[in-house]
């Protein structure tokens, strides 16, 4: 398949967005692929436009374990070959194609990937490793390597917040991932984690990260633990963050109670609805965070940060979405950095 017949030009690398790349770079192959060259084009046409294609996909969703509204796929790494998981293989991989019913959805696999990115090579926060793909059309899709896969196919022990909270879909109702706080989540972190002084802080970098790039929907289940190699549990990789309000018009948080498991708030708080730096800094002791660390944690997110438009920039939302992720940032960044 040559370049032109994608109708795509790639100029940076769909993984890392490093400049100068017409496929990925050498550093992503290493760390999403094993570092065996794979092709930034999946073997297969866009399901919808092709009935035999769309088949594998319909009977590899049954197949998906993995909970969530947006359409995921399972892959395996065959040889130099992405392909569709078969029956009874453990995937290893995650594929998300543009999903359906939302504003702007052929902007959704860009959004998630350039919102990961930004985590990871600004903030410093461990992110699952992840990269743009494209359908032989140049229909774009986000992929996602699996961190709950051990080399040998076998699992490591992973348990989302929903579950670590006693909350079920058929005990709490529908609304059972949402109804909660993140002071209460990150007090989950303390109860089941031994070295929680450590993860406590990762926690709560995520958490002004989902508020400061407006992914409101940082819901229970996207905050788990993961066994480590010593047998204990750390909190995993980030995973599912996305500007949610470039696509619908959603709140601050996604958690109902906010930031506090009470009513807890700032008067600037409670005058404009959105939570401030003091806000921030009073979840942060809440959760046991010492108070000569907090100012380090916020300090990243207040300053301003020359690689972050860059990046924004390099990706593969379209300009108008461009320029849109950017007003949306410094608005937060407002927020957070008011009195």
């Amino acid at each position: 398949m040559k370049k032109s017949e994608l109708n795509l030009a790639i100029n940076v690398c769909p993984g890392t967005l490093a400049e100068n790349y017409q496929t990925y770079s050498p550093g992503c192959l290493r760390n999403l692929f094993n570092g065996k060259k794979v092709s930034h084009v999946l073997p297969y046409d866009q399901p919808d436009q092709s009935e035999e294609v769309a088949e594998l996909f319909m009977e590899n969703r049954k197949r998906i374990s993995i909970s969530g509204v947006q359409e995921k796929l399972s892959l395996v790494l065959d040889k130099n070959v992405l392909r569709l998981t078969k029956a009874g293989e453990q995937g290893t991989y995650i594929l998300k194609p543009i999903p359906g019913d939302l504003h702007k959805v052929d902007q959704v696999p860009a959004n998630e990937h350039l919102t990961m990115q930004l985590a990871r090579q600004v903030y410093g926060i461990k992110t699952a490793e992840n990269a743009m793909i494209f359908f032989n059309n140049g229909s774009p899709a986000y992929i996602t390597k699996r961190f709950d896969i051990k080399p040998d196919g076998s699992k490591w022990s992973l348990e989302d917040f929903a579950t670590l909270a006693g909350k079920t879909k058929e005990k709490d109702g529908a609304n059972f991932k949402y109804d909660f706080s993140y002071e209460e989540a990150g007090l989950l972190i303390q109860k089941y984690v031994p070295a929680w002084r450590v993860e406590i802080e990762k926690y709560f970098s995520v958490v002004v990260f989902n508020f400061l790039f407006s992914n409101g929907d940082a819901h229970l289940k996207n905050f788990a633990l993961l066994e480590s190699m010593n047998g204990d549990h750390l909190l995993s990789p980030a995973y599912d963050l996305i500007n949610t309000r470039l696509h619908v018009n959603d709140t601050d948080q996604a958690l109902d109670k906010g930031l506090f498991a009470d009513d807890h708030k700032s008067e600037r708080y409670k005058r404009t609805g959105h939570p401030s730096q003091k806000d921030f800094i009073d979840l942060a002791k809440r959760i046991g965070i010492e108070t000569g660390r907090v100012e380090k944690l916020l300090d990243p997110f207040i300053k301003k940060q020359a690689l972050l438009e860059s990046l924004v920039n390099r990706s593969f939302l379209r300009d108008a979405e461009k320029r849109g992720y950017l007003l949306m940032y410094n608005t937060k960044r407002n927020y957070l950095i008011g009195d």
